[in-house]
């Protein structure tokens, strides 16, 4: 039974005016990674295209993987980036200085994988439940002391929730507002967990950022929506809901960070939502052919990426890669990169000894990276670019080349 089916209608308001903008190479899933080569090279690609909402502006995925295929053997840990957790304390503490929630309210995680953000609202004297499919990282929140449900959030989820905690002051949703295929579920769920006067807070890519900066390593099977303010703002108001805040974050190359109650709540709407509505429109981020250009970018990534690589085989010199991310596939798939990458350098406890889905390619502890010393060494962790080169310097200074992916394919020498 294939674990993959296409949805042909928009996610957010259901119009069947859906156009694809975007075609990227099919890609297996991220964080499968195998015990052997053979096993590794045996595994399905699956199709990540995007496509554009004529009717709403929305951005999405419509090839959707079953979720309990997608979230199995989960590997990411929100608290194994230091960044992300400074983020995450900032965050908390300027909601709570911001909106003053009630003294000891509940707040709910939707997503919370490890723990990492509630345990900053736990600090603050909330009551704290997260919510997360991945079966041992939730495991192992709830034994470090953030009870966590081990489901996707669902409406009888969150009914049962009501029953048993009463409502939320908070209702959280990082990184995961964009991770699910049936969205007006979701957003009935939200509505049910919240309090009259409390607030749904989320935090995901945002659209403008990905199209601007050529964010390609932001396109995975999980990041099912690429939101954007126009098509947010008519989804919630059909369900109950109004942004009130938002704000563009730097985190992870840029995200929306936005803050919405129930229709007619308590706190008035702020300009920020206008503000950035206005960019949008000025920017023509809700026009087919904005995506159009940003495919185009992509293509010539492409281009360049087969341009160094038919230089390599003519002078045989040595390709490695660095981090075995979840935007990996996407890079090595979409670059034409596969098959020229001879090893993939990371610390990760479940990645080192195992082989990359799709390509096989042996993941090995970066202390190796001294012993190999590849001529290239192209940064799939794409995010953690800057820090990946700052750490190997020597690498440079002996001369080894980084190859960036994100915003353009980039050759970083010494010099």
């Amino acid at each position: 039974m294939s674990i993959l089916h296409h949805r042909d209608r928009c996610r957010l308001c259901d119009s069947a005016a859906v156009q694809k903008v975007v075609e990227i190479s099919p890609i297996p899933l991220a964080e499968k990674y195998a015990d052997s080569p053979e096993s590794a090279r045996e595994m399905t690609l699956y199709p990540v295209d995007l496509y554009m909402c004529e009717d709403c502006g929305h951005v999405q995925i419509l090839d959707v993987i079953d979720p309990e295929v997608l979230w199995a053997d989960y590997t990411y840990h929100s608290g194994q980036t230091p960044g992300l957790v400074e983020h995450f304390r900032n965050v908390a503490h300027n909601l709570v200085d911001r909106y003053r929630p009630t003294d000891g309210a509940l707040a709910v995680d939707i997503g919370s994988n490890d723990g990492t953000l509630l345990s900053f609202f736990r600090d603050q004297g909330f009551s704290v439940l997260g919510v997360d499919p991945a079966l041992e990282i939730a495991r192992g929140a709830t034994a470090r002391g953030i009870e966590t449900i081990p489901e996707l959030m669902s409406l009888p989820l969150a009914n049962r929730v009501v029953e048993e905690r009463g409502q939320a002051g908070i209702v959280l949703a990082f990184n995961s507002f964009a991770h699910t295929d049936d969205m007006h579920e979701l957003a009935d769920s939200i509505r049910c967990l919240l309090r009259p006067d409390g607030i749904f807070v989320f935090e995901c890519q945002y659209l403008l950022d990905v199209v601007e900066k050529n964010l390609l390593g932001t396109i995975f099977h999980e990041h099912m929506c690429h939101h954007s303010v126009l098509p947010l703002q008519r989804f919630l108001q059909r369900h109950g809901m109004e942004l009130i805040a938002i704000e563009r974050k730097n985190i992870q190359h840029g995200s929306l960070l936005g803050v919405a109650q129930l229709l007619g709540g308590p706190r008035p709407v702020e300009e920020s939502v206008a503000e950035l509505m206005a960019l949008e429109d000025a920017k023509g981020l809700n026009r087919l052919e904005v995506l159009r250009e940003f495919d185009a970018r992509l293509k010539q990534m492409r281009n360049k990426a087969q341009e160094l690589l038919a230089e390599c085989r003519r002078e045989k010199k040595v390709i490695a890669a660095f981090g075995a991310a979840r935007s990996g596939p996407t890079f090595i798939n979409q670059l034409g990169l596969g098959g020229h990458i001879s090893v993939v350098f990371d610390d990760h406890p479940q990645k080192v000894g195992k082989y990359t889905p799709g390509d096989g390619i042996a993941v090995l502890p970066t202390q190796k990276l001294s012993e190999i010393k590849p001529d290239y060494l192209v940064i799939l962790a794409w995010i953690h670019g800057a820090k990946i080169m700052a750490n190997n310097a020597s690498y440079l200074e002996e001369g080894g080349c980084f190859v960036l992916c994100c915003p353009d394919v980039e050759i970083v020498t010494r010099h």
